[in-house]
């Protein structure tokens, strides 16, 4: 389509990952099997949360959110990935193209918002046993959770509307498997400083906010020294030590991105480190959330044991 002397783009092409053509399929079988690694831990977790009643608790119900967050995170770029894989000529329509971008934006957005609200729950649990039940009522977590969501559609659908007024012109080509906002802005023809000046604000909000709100709240360290035994040690490195796992996955690729880059990184680099906390990230969540959980565990074998003995009653 065509606007004066300038040729307005209808579509883009994503140039994928720099994978030789002879290992496309190894590649394309490996982030298949991660792919499905993170529906089916994901999808367990959020099972097991709403089947057993003694996960029934603020900290599990930010978990399945956060385990619904991820699900979603990766079915916005793993599919197409896996769909350009197969394909020569990988072509993501405009419209298409600002659709994967808001609804990555949102859930990567939803998934910082949660981790604040789950640190927030594990400080009230350390520091405030006592009052924990009372501060953290139903009524507060549905709160966290509203205001999360809030936050994140609101800061996404503001980066989908500033990056819907700019014109693309002459280069259609996307260095990346996604729409990533930031390769988008290379390619437009028209004035950026407004979108940048934005990203810059609202990633104050999203990453270097929630990120030393998590890590203040771990001011916990210091009621550590004031645990008597070493079991009560013990316990406060349990409770936190999945989430802070999950933390330091999260925001550590992405800072190291976005907000750190090197003045030689390469587009090569780039994408090995979005496939980090697009691909990776998501599919370890389920892993640092379970296997040193003991509830989790727990739930796992009684909810497994109850349908043995329904299926056997039958």
């Amino acid at each position: 389509m065509k606007m004066g002397n300038q040729t307005i783009i209808s579509e883009f092409l994503l140039v994928g990952l720099p994978i030789e053509a002879d290992q496309r399929d190894l590649f394309c079988a490996l982030f298949l099997v991660m792919y499905l690694t993170t529906v089916l831990g994901n999808l367990l977790i959020i099972v097991l949360i709403l089947l057993d009643s003694h996960l029934h608790t603020p900290m599990y119900l930010f978990l399945s959110s956060l385990s619904f967050s991820d699900l979603c995170f990766s079915s916005v770029t793993i599919p197409k990935l896996l769909q350009n894989m197969q394909s020569r000529v990988p072509p993501i329509l405009y419209e298409g193209c600002l659709a994967q971008m808001y609804f990555f934006l949102l859930f990567a957005d939803l998934e910082s918002f949660l981790l604040v609200a789950m640190a927030y729950d594990r400080y009230m649990a350390i520091c405030f046993p006592l009052h924990y039940t009372i501060i953290m009522s139903p009524k507060l977590c549905l709160s966290l959770l509203v205001l999360s969501w809030v936050l994140a559609i609101s800061v996404s659908l503001l980066h989908t509307l500033l990056m819907a007024r700019l014109s693309f012109c002459d280069d259609n080509v996307i260095p990346h498997f996604f729409c990533d906002m930031s390769a988008l802005l290379k390619l437009a023809c028209s004035d950026t400083q407004i979108n940048k000046m934005v990203i810059f604000i609202l990633g104050g909000l999203v990453i270097i906010v929630p990120f030393l709100l998590i890590f203040s709240s771990y001011a916990i360290v210091s009621s550590i020294l004031k645990v008597p035994s070493a079991r009560g040690i013990h316990k406060v490195f349990s409770t936190c030590g999945s989430h802070l796992s999950m933390v330091c996955l999260f925001y550590g690729t992405i800072t190291g991105l976005y907000l750190c880059p090197s003045a030689n990184s390469s587009t090569i680099k780039e994408t090995v480190m979005a496939v980090m906390y697009t691909v990776v990230t998501p599919m370890l969540n389920p892993f640092i959330y379970s296997l040193r959980n003991q509830d989790i565990k727990g739930a796992l074998r009684r909810v497994f044991l109850e349908q043995t003995i329904q299926f056997f009653l039958r």
